[in-house]
């Protein structure tokens, strides 16, 4: 049996229905033998769809990944409200209220740009020490503080206002809760709202279209293929930062962690704590660097070698 112990970079999976993202780290541990795994951007097990699995060294990224706009295709329904705000939960109340589509998309119209979103009793934010979650299933209810998130945009893809049931895009910052914006647009509207399924088409940068399911990834495994399907941890970084390149002794001193002039690496831009990223004189990504413009110098910002 092959045992895959240097593996790094970024592999893309579409996550399937029913896993939670925990599950899909433990299923790829088993499959990529290796225990250095962690993901970009929680799913709940109804979701499917863009799940970033950072592998070995680059689970150093985990916490720095610079693009954080995520964008799903979400189904819902109107007229009904549930205690977990998507389908699976315990309906709360049902309403006949017909919902025009022109109603409909005035109503989550004016949820795009700045809002605040309470975070749903059923969800992973942590209170006292507790998951949410928890004390949702133990029958409690509890004040949660309303967060500051950003709707990019909410577009109504289809919708039946026989059926009141429909799909929609939307695009929204990091720790957003889509079943609750669904929820929301609901409660405006005065009928309620559920989610009724889930699909993340883009997260940290990635599309849907990069991903790969268990099943394939399982394939290029026994075909000692990995390599073929893992990206460079540097793609997540590439659209966002400008790239800065050492020469043979940059290179060197940048290793032994000696910080560097700005003019040595030929930065001229002269911006305050700038990220960059940093590849060395044969053109391998070290990692970010950041600048310090009263010191004049470049330091290490996150390393990956």
């Amino acid at each position: 049996m092959n045992t895959y112990l240097d593996i790094n970079g970024i592999l893309l999976v579409d996550k399937p229905q029913g896993f939670t993202s925990f599950d899909v780290i433990a299923k790829l541990r088993g499959i990529l033998k290796i225990k250095r795994l962690g993901h970009s951007g929680t799913l709940d097990p109804m979701a499917t769809g863009v799940l970033p699995v950072l592998v070995g060294k680059s689970t150093k990224a985990s916490d720095i990944l610079p693009v954080d706009e995520k964008s799903y295709a979400a189904g819902f329904k109107l007229g009904i409200s549930t205690d977990t705000q998507d389908i699976t939960g315990e309906t709360l109340s049902q309403s006949d209220l017909p919902i025009s589509l022109e109603q409909l998309e005035r109503a989550a119209e004016s949820f795009v740009g700045d809002i605040l979103q309470v975070p749903p009793m059923y969800s992973a934010v942590s209170v006292g020490g507790k998951r949410l979650y928890e004390l949702a299933r133990e029958g409690k209810t509890i004040e949660r503080e309303a967060r500051q998130r950003k709707v990019n945009y909410i577009k109504i893809n289809s919708y039946d206002p026989l059926t009141r049931e429909g799909v929609m895009s939307v695009s929204v910052s990091k720790g957003t809760y889509v079943r609750t914006l669904i929820h929301d647009i609901g409660e405006k509207l005065e009928c309620g709202g559920v989610m009724t399924s889930l699909r993340r088409m883009t997260s940290s940068g990635y599309d849907i279209g990069q991903c790969y399911t268990l099943e394939q990834i399982q394939q290029y495994a026994d075909e000692d293929n990995l390599g073929q399907i893992i990206l460079p941890v540097e793609t997540a970084f590439n659209s966002t930062y400008d790239k800065v390149r050492l020469n043979a002794h940059c290179t060197q001193l940048y290793k032994n962690g000696v910080k560097l002039r700005l003019e040595q690496v030929g930065i001229q831009d002269k911006s305050n704590d700038k990220i960059v990223c940093i590849y060395d004189c044969d053109n391998v990504f070290l990692g970010l660097a950041q600048t310090n413009i009263d010191k004049n110098e470049l330091k290490i910002y996150k390393n990956f070698f």
